[in-house]
């Protein structure tokens, strides 16, 4: 089955192949226009880019949208996670990130990664969301993976989550859970 996926994002293009093809499923990129993504939560924005990616192209669309979710920040970046320095660029994200916690102590820096995938087709639309806890470190560390993956340590790791081996992180992320389920879905049809 071929799906498109409605990101410009090659990390993630790259992350989500590596779990879909495996099972048959050919993922193939979106060169379409970006849509706004004016959503107020993770399902709404997922549901803007997979609507877009599906009328562009007539193919069953497949969006994610993610981000880290800080509790004493009182769940930011959250849905502008992306763009929290007000740029995508991913080093000032996380410098910003890491500055606005350079003051707060290791047992009060839990976070959350959220991730949801919208599948939209000519006759479905439905969503899947994984969530995956643990903190933000004092620092970078590691090369695998994008985006706040430096900067989060995962519960029960004493690791970051770019310091994981990508068939680790796949395996029990929130991106991988999401994606987990919406295999056990496609699967089912």
């Amino acid at each position: 089955m071929k799906l498109v996926l409605a990101t410009h994002n090659l990390g993630k293009v790259a992350e989500l192949r590596a779990i879909l093809e495996p099972h048959g499923f050919d993922l193939v990129g979106f060169d379409g226009p970006e849509p706004i993504e004016d959503g107020v939560s993770f399902v709404e924005n997922a549901l803007i880019k997979a609507r877009a990616a599906f009328a562009f192209t007539g193919l069953p669309a497949v969006a994610d949208d993610s981000g880290i979710a800080v509790e004493i920040l009182g769940g930011s970046p959250g849905i502008f996670t992306a763009i929290w320095a007000g740029t995508r660029d991913n080093v000032a994200n996380r410098r910003l990130l890491l500055t606005q916690l350079k003051d707060i102590a290791a047992e009060h820096r839990q976070a959350t990664f959220v991730c949801t995938i919208a599948l939209v087709t000519q006759d479905t639309e439905i969503c899947f969301t994984g969530t995956w806890p643990g903190r933000v470190a004092f620092e970078e560390r590691g090369t695998n993976g994008y985006g706040y993956d430096p900067l989060f340590i995962p519960e029960g790791f004493e690791v970051t989550a770019a310091e994981l081996e990508p068939e680790v992180k796949n395996s029990i992320s929130h991106r991988g859970q999401a994606v987990s389920s919406l295999l056990d879905y496609l699967k089912s049809l």
